[in-house]
C-alpha cells in the first residue's frame, strides 16, 4: 500500500493540522468536564465540528490535502481494525439470528423504498440506484461501487453523493437524542447507529460518546451491513450484464475492504481469550486517538456549499430514505425485542 508511508513529506503539513484539532478538541472537551462534571460534546464530535468550521471559513490549502486525506482513510481504518480488539463477539451477537434479520430487512427495504421515491421523483434509474444502495448500505463507498458496475456517468455519482457528508454530519449530532426520547438502551442505540449512519467512521462519531457497548455493537452492525454490498453488487451487476451483456467486473478488495477482515479477525482473536486484556484496552485507547483525528480529516472534507448543487429530487429522495431507515430500524428493534435486558447483561 504505497499511500501508507507516513515517512512522505507531503503527508506533514495536513497531518499536523489533523493532530492539531484533535489536541484542540481533546482540550476543549477537559474543559467541559471541569465546568460541567461531563463532557457533553465529546472530543470524537468537537474534532468534526472544528473540521468543518476550518474548511468552510478558512479553506484548506492543497499541500495539507495528502495528510488530510491519509488521516481520513488509512489512519481511520486501522483505527476500526484496532478496535475490534476491545470487542466480545459472544456478546454482541447475544441478540442471535434476530439482529441479522433486523440488518437484512432495512438494508432491503432501504434500498425499495428508496429506489420508488427517487424514480417517483423524476430521478434517472441510475441515479436512483445510486441514492438507493449509497443510503442504505455504506454511502460513498456503495455508490463507487456501484457506480462502474451499472455505468453511471460522472454526473449521476456527483450528485447522489453530495448529500453524504453534511447529513453525515446531521446524524451524528442528532441520533443521540432519540436515546432519552424512546428509552433505548446502550445495546439497542448501537443497533439503530449500525443499521441507520452511513459510513463506519459515522458510526464511531455516533455511538462513542454514548458508550463503549454503542460503539462495539454499532461497528459490528455496521460492518455486517458493509458485508451486503456484496451480494447487492453482483444483482446489479447480474441484470446489468443481462440487459447490456457487458462483462465488466469488480474486484473481492472494493466488496469486502481489509479493515472489515482485520477487525473481525482482531474481534475473534479477543473472544478466543488470546490477547491480554491490559493490551486489548490500551488498543482501545490508541484507536480513539486515531479516531478523533480520523473525525477532524473527515470535518476538513465537509463543504457546505456542496448543497446548493443538488437538485431538489435528489435532497428530496435522499432526506426521505434517512426517515424511513431510521422508523422501519425502531420498528425492528422494539418489534424484535433486540437489546433487552437480558442481552446487555
Amino acid at each position: 500500500m504505497p499511500w501508507f508511508d507516513p515517512s512522505r513529506p507531503t503527508l506533514l503539513p495536513g497531518l499536523g493540522l489533523t493532530v492539531a484539532i484533535a489536541i484542540l478538541a481533546y482540550a476543549l472537551q477537559q474543559v467541559e468536564v471541569r465546568l460541567l462534571r461531563y463532557a457533553l460534546i465529546e472530543a470524537i464530535v468537537i474534532a468534526m465540528l472544528l473540521g468543518i468550521v476550518w474548511r468552510n471559513l478558512m479553506g484548506v490549502h492543497p499541500r495539507l490535502e495528502p495528510g488530510i486525506t491519509f488521516t481520513a482513510k488509512p489512519v481511520l481504518e486501522l483505527a476500526i481494525v484496532l478496535l475490534g480488539a476491545s470487542v466480545n463477539l459472544p456478546q454482541l451477537m447475544a441478540a442471535g439470528t434476530n439482529l441479522l434479520l433486523a440488518i437484512v430487512l432495512v438494508v432491503s427495504i432501504g434500498i425499495g423504498t428508496s429506489l420508488l421515491i427517487g424514480r417517483s421523483l423524476g430521478l434517472n434509474l441510475n441515479l436512483a440506484l445510486l441514492v438507493a444502495v449509497g443510503n442504505a448500505i455504506c454511502g460513498n463507498s456503495a455508490i463507487a461501487a456501484l457506480a462502474p458496475v451499472i455505468g453511471a456517468n460522472k454526473e449521476d455519482v456527483a450528485s447522489s453523493i453530495a448529500l453524504t457528508a453534511v447529513l453525515g454530519v446531521v446524524v451524528v449530532l442528532g441520533l443521540p437524542l432519540l436515546i432519552p426520547a424512546i428509552e433505548l438502551s446502550s445495546y439497542q442505540y448501537g443497533v439503530l447507529a449500525g443499521m441507520t449512519v452511513y459510513a463506519v467512521p459515522q458510526v464511531l462519531a455516533t455511538t462513542f460518546p454514548v458508550s463503549a457497548l454503542s460503539t462495539e455493537v454499532g461497528t459490528l452492525v455496521k460492518l455486517v451491513r458493509v458485508l451486503l454490498l456484496g451480494p447487492i453488487v453482483l444483482v446489479c451487476s447480474l441484470l446489468v450484464r443481462a440487459q447490456r451483456a457487458t462483462t465488466k467486473r469488480i474486484g473481492l478488495g472494493r466488496l469486502v475492504p481489509w479493515f472489515i477482515t482485520g477487525f473481525l479477525l482482531m474481534s475473534t482473536i479477543r473472544s478466543l481469550g488470546l490477547l491480554p486484556g491490559d493490551l486489548a484496552e490500551s488498543l482501545r485507547a490508541l484507536s480513539r486517538w486515531l479516531t478523533i483525528a480520523a473525525m477532524a480529516a473527515l470535518g476538513l472534507g465537509v463543504d457546505i456549499r456542496s448543497l446548493r448543487r443538488v437538485g431538489l429530487p435528489v435532497g428530496i429522495t435522499v432526506l426521505a430514505s434517512l426517515t424511513v431507515l431510521i422508523v422501519v430500524s425502531l420498528m425492528l428493534i422494539l418489534g424484535l425485542n433486540i437489546g433487552a435486558p437480558a442481552v446487555n447483561s
